[in-house]
């Protein structure tokens, strides 16, 4: 389950990084936009000061809850994009820092075109190859001298495997950035476990608390020499942006 509140106090780089990706996107007034993985309904918000006509859906009720309480006139909905039915085609979809949550990428893809208008426009930012891999690495080997089993739950395709799966679900890809952004971290004394914390979990089942704290701090032990500098933790975050249409 999400924790909207740590979201938005240690992570607010999520969305904050998402603003730039709104210059892609360039909405219009009277545009209807869906907002895939909306989070705490920031860069929704941010849409809808140009006058288009903008849902948010994200499948974490928290979050969709914080967003409606901050934000009262904007549609929010809590949907899973993988199985979304909104009765609606839209002008564009816009997604920043989801869709490598979702490992059902090919029915994704096919989702948002069922989505979206002909000559409709997506606009996506996602994690991409070997995007934060000193974490997960260093992490896998914790685990492994551990006697634990690291299963990985996050997608980060190269530019060319995830522009091939919108093309074959009816995209044009029409511009594609894959670039290195490394990210400091809030917090200066446990960024790291505080990172893992936010987006980790699922790493770790239902392993007693004092383990997976272990875990996380030991991770970020072997991580300082390369990771912790100028006082500040950061992340290896490597991102995939890209602009399609629907055909």
């Amino acid at each position: 389950m999400w924790d909207a509140a740590l979201y938005k106090s240690q992570h607010a780089f999520v969305f904050e990084y998402g603003n730039d990706l709104l210059s892609w996107l360039a909405p219009q007034a009277g545009e209807s936009i869906l907002d895939v993985g909306c989070g705490t309904g920031e860069l929704t918000a941010q849409i809808a000061t140009t006058g288009a006509a903008v849902i948010g859906i994200d499948k974490s009720a928290d979050m969709i809850e914080s967003a409606q309480a901050h934000y009262p006139n904007i549609q929010f909905a809590v949907a899973d994009i993988v199985t979304a039915n909104l009765q609606q085609q839209f002008d564009a979809i816009f997604s920043n820092a989801t869709l490598h949550w979702v490992m059902e990428k090919e029915q994704a893809a096919a989702q948002m075109r069922r989505h979206l208008k002909p000559g409709g426009r997506l606009v996506l930012e996602m994690g991409g190859l070997h995007n934060v891999k000193s974490i997960t690495d260093t992490l896998q080997k914790v685990m492994a001298e551990r006697g634990l089993n690291y299963q990985p739950f996050w997608y980060f395709p190269s530019a060319g495997r995830y522009a091939t799966i919108l093309e074959h679900q009816g995209f044009r890809v029409n511009r594609v950035h894959y670039f290195d952004r490394e990210t400091p971290l809030a917090d200066t004394e446990n960024g790291i476990v505080q990172w893992l914390e936010m987006f980790g979990k699922q790493f770790f089942g239902t392993l007693p608390e004092a383990e997976k704290l272990s875990i996380m701090h030991t991770v970020q032990d072997r991580l300082r020499n390369t990771n912790f500098r100028d006082g500040k933790w950061y992340a290896d975050y490597k991102r995939l942006r890209v602009s399609a249409e629907r055909i």
